[in-house]
């Protein structure tokens, strides 16, 4: 898939144009709920010279992080697994925390059935675990990083018929929750993870399925999300950027602009904790592509 210029994007070179990007496998979609943020941060960066903003997406963190080294791109809003992913490979810098429907944190949940008679990671040799997508935090990214931490080789699988050997734990992706709750029920799949929130939300976890559910690990708290900008964008770029979203919030002017913006109830500062916590992550996901991918 090519990538979705729309209107076409033109390289961060031109110091008038601010261009924010995203890994997108719904290009128009995602344009829509990106643009309405967008027109609101332009008009509040003149006195730094913004007067025109672009939309650039990239089909993965390959070409993002291609993007990136170019100067194609200014700023990135991104899950905490991806941002990270762009830190390591292009020099990101991590801007803003930000806050959807209501949370700037959640946690990885692994869930069976239960009558598997799974009690632990430790019992996981031998079985078949369901992620989301390879862009996920709390679905992919962070119990990967779990199970690495227990001592359990991954192997990815064909299929959820295919089987793993008896010393590691089989994976792949299902794409929705819903696919997850469904696979582990019917038994397609031994072990679902899905994150905290969506543990919640009915939509996800259907209340007929979750009765037969239980928990049995749950990974630390990562960021839900991050903007982040690239590393030599100008301070003084970054830092109007970084006071316009933080007074977002509390503009009755953003507040449609923040909710087709997945959802975004605000932006909030990096605090020390989500420091040190997307540190670990960090080096987590390139245990992940390391020994898994």
């Amino acid at each position: 898939m090519a990538p979705a210029n729309i209107p076409p994007a033109h390289a961060s070179s031109d110091d008038q144009v601010l261009v924010l990007g995203r890994i997108s496998d719904d290009p128009r979609t995602h344009h829509e709920q990106l643009k309405p943020l967008l027109d609101y941060v332009v008009p509040r960066m003149r006195d730094v010279g913004i007067t025109e903003g672009h939309i650039l997406m990239a089909r993965d963190v390959q070409q993002m992080t291609s993007y990136l080294r170019r100067g194609r791109v200014d700023w990135v809003t991104e899950t905490a697994g991806a941002a990270m992913r762009l830190q390591e490979r292009a020099g990101a810098r991590p801007l803003l925390l930000t806050e959807r429907s209501g949370a700037d944190h959640y946690r990885g949940v692994f869930f069976v059935r239960r009558d598997s008679g799974i009690e632990s990671l430790a019992d996981l040799k031998g079985r078949t675990v369901a992620f989301q997508n390879t862009a996920s935090t709390s679905a992919y990214f962070a119990p990967a990083v779990e199970l690495l931490d227990a001592g359990v080789p991954m192997e990815i699988l064909l299929s959820p018929m295919d089987r793993p050997g008896p010393d590691s734990v089989g994976y792949l992706f299902a794409r929705t929750e819903l696919n997850i709750a469904t696979w582990v029920h019917k038994r397609l799949i031994d072990v679902g993870v899905i994150s905290n929130l969506d543990w919640e939300d009915a939509r996800r976890i259907p209340p007929a399925f979750r009765n037969d559910f239980r928990i049995i690990h749950q990974t630390p708290d990562y960021p839900r999300a991050l903007e982040v900008v690239r590393g030599d964008l100008d301070p003084k770029v970054q830092a109007r950027l970084r006071e316009v979203l933080l007074e977002a919030a509390g503009d009755p002017a953003a507040r449609q602009a923040l909710q087709l913006f997945f959802g975004t109830t605000g932006f909030q500062p990096i605090d020390a904790e989500s420091r040190r916590a997307l540190d670990h992550l960090r080096r987590g996901v390139l245990r992940v592509r390391e020994q898994i991918e």
